[in-house]
């Protein structure tokens, strides 16, 4: 497991963008917090809720509503009924090298730092005149929850070919210092492509540009895509579990 001082962030990673760079994108009751709906579904808690905390964030949602707790081990009441435990790891890259190995960045791969100008004219910014095409590719290819204005959380970017929309990643959850690279997906046609070594270098470059730096979260048995990350030089920081339940 990677050791890292300047991560501590991490632990919390919902309720840091939720405090910081997505307060706009946050509703609040008390101390419990929630994305807006259509952004996301993740909500947060602090790190010992009581029972009145537990109370605020079940109004908050509203009765039967799912909340999901992403990567916070806080345990809700008992009348909170489980509905999905997914384990998980959380990788990060480390600060001080280049992203990738140079190996890699053969195929059109981009080289670490380049502008994704630089990339090809293929490689787009995905605005919300695109929302529609997004959908429909997370619907094939269900990288993770996504909704019609989880876009709004960071940059999307995408691959076309021919015209259409075949592959995408963006930034998602963005606590202290850090963006979190999320929806990775290629559609099957277009598999075996190098696109989501691509999009992923490409959202790494402008993420560290910033002055911030990348990280992400993968289910424990996506282990092609974890190779794909562990190529690219993530390492896992710690072992997560994800969970959601619904409101009494």
């Amino acid at each position: 497991m990677l050791v890292e001082d300047g991560a501590v962030a991490l632990d919390d990673p919902v309720g840091g963008s939720l405090r910081g760079a997505h307060a706009h994108l946050a509703r609040r009751l008390g101390r419990a917090a929630a994305y807006l709906q259509e952004v996301a579904t993740f909500s947060a808690v602090s790190a010992d809720p009581d029972a009145a905390e537990w109370g605020d964030l079940a109004r908050l949602l509203g009765r039967g509503e799912l909340a999901d707790l992403f990567s916070s081990p806080a345990t809700p009441p008992p009348d909170w009924e489980p509905v999905f435990v997914l384990d998980g790891l959380q990788m990060l890259w480390p600060g001080g090298a280049g992203l990738g190995d140079p190996r890699d960045r053969a195929g059109g791969v981009a080289e670490p730092g380049a502008d994704v100008a630089e990339l090809g004219a293929d490689v787009v910014e995905l605005g919300a005149d695109v929302v529609p095409e997004m959908l429909d590719l997370v619907a094939r290819t269900r990288p993770g929850p996504f909704w019609p204005r989880t876009r709004e959380m960071g940059t999307y970017l995408g691959i076309r070919e021919n015209g259409r929309l075949v592959a995408m990643a963006g930034e998602r959850l963005r606590p202290p210092g850090w963006t979190e690279i999320s929806a990775v997906c290629t559609a099957p046609e277009a598999r075996g492509r190098g696109h989501a070594a691509r999009l992923v270098r490409a959202l790494a470059a402008r993420i560290e540009a910033r002055g911030e730096r990348p990280f992400l979260h993968v289910a424990e048995q996506n282990t092609g895509a974890i190779a794909l990350y562990e190529r690219l030089g993530f390492e896992v920081r710690k072992r997560v579990t994800f969970r959601g339940f619904r409101t009494p």
